[in-house]
């Protein structure tokens, strides 16, 4: 199949970002999928459009943690959207068939513009990403998306445009599949969604002893206000994680010892160091190399836009011939 998907560039990657995401990446590539991979850098002016400075530096980093962690450049094709023009282009025609009702009852549309209230979110880009992001798939005329189930009704929104649009101007593009992520939903240290803004989240660049100093300060199962409190792994903060790195041995000692109180919150912590410790040392010193030579990066991203941009520029001439639009 061929895969696109992209992400913003917040900066570093957490551990939320590479569970969530970009695991799910290296697993498709790994698997012979077609894959586009870029940097959203558009969709971080609908929030951010104050304040750019940091955008350059922010896409460095993330592309730096995306190859350390394993996206393989000779395998996907990694690119900055804003270096293939076609994905605003594609967008600005998609939006002329994209009714204003379908893009107010984006239930994400709706949250942010509740919780986020130190940003200005009146504007036309913030409303119509959702335009976007299915431009940067058709663009590419992709068949599937990793997301996770948030983003669900991103991907149907994308393929109600691609009906109306293959209806009124023949089939051009494929609707797009939603992949839904296997991960278990990873939590920051207090509990809530992690998220750099929150300042709970676990970094791919961490030293050891960062590592280890969040893990003992991180929220476990409010259940357990005192050591001898059985517990319950299913609702504490911190059994997704030994979920993946732990080995079923450990696990099923996590599991049994928490429920009978025969281990506290602090063994069960220490119980999980040593394999989540281990896993991000390799990306770690993959990304300290990689920092070293930049210039290595921009080179793959340059080659990514170059052949991003060849596919991208055979399919706007299949949608200008489309539209009569020359």
């Amino acid at each position: 199949m061929r895969i696109v998907s992209g992400m913003r560039p917040t900066g570093k990657l957490h551990l939320g970002h590479l569970l969530g995401a970009t695991e799910q990446w290296i697993k498709l590539q790994n698997e012979g999928h077609e894959c586009y991979f870029f940097v959203a850098d558009w969709h971080a002016l609908t929030t951010d459009f104050q304040k750019t400075d940091a955008i350059p530096e922010n896409v460095r980093e993330m592309v730096i943690d995306w190859i350390a962690a394993g996206v393989d450049p000779n395998k996907s094709t990694l690119f900055v959207q804003s270096q293939v023009k076609e994905h605003a282009e594609l967008a600005l025609l998609l939006g002329m068939i994209t009714p204003l009702g379908w893009l107010e009852r984006n239930p994400t549309y709706k949250e942010l513009r509740q919780e986020i209230t130190d940003k200005d979110l009146s504007n036309l880009g913030f409303l119509g990403y959702p335009v976007l992001q299915t431009a940067d798939v058709l663009v590419y005329k992709g068949e599937a998306v990793p997301v996770g189930l948030d983003q669900v009704p991103h991907i149907e929104l994308s393929r109600e445009i691609v009906r109306r649009f293959n209806g009124l101007y023949g089939s051009i593009f494929p609707e797009p599949n939603a992949m839904i992520t296997e991960t278990p939903k990873i939590n920051g240290l207090d509990g809530r969604k992690m998220s750099k803004s929150y300042g709970n989240a676990i970094f791919l660049s961490d030293s050891e002893d960062e590592v280890r100093m969040k893990i003992k300060g991180m929220v476990t199962d409010p259940k357990r206000a005192r050591r001898q409190d059985p517990g319950d792994p299913d609702t504490c903060n911190l059994y997704p994680l030994h979920e993946i790195y732990s080995t079923d041995h450990t696990l099923s000692q996590v599991r049994q010892g928490c429920t009978s109180a025969g281990i506290g919150c602090v063994d069960c912590k220490g119980m999980l160091l040593p394999t989540l410790l281990t896993s991000l040392k390799t990306i770690r010193e993959k990304r300290e190399e990689l920092g070293k030579n930049p210039k290595q990066i921009d080179t793959i991203l340059a080659d990514g836009a170059k052949r991003a941009s060849a596919l991208a520029s055979e399919t706007m001439k299949e949608v200008r011939k489309a539209l009569h639009v020359f």
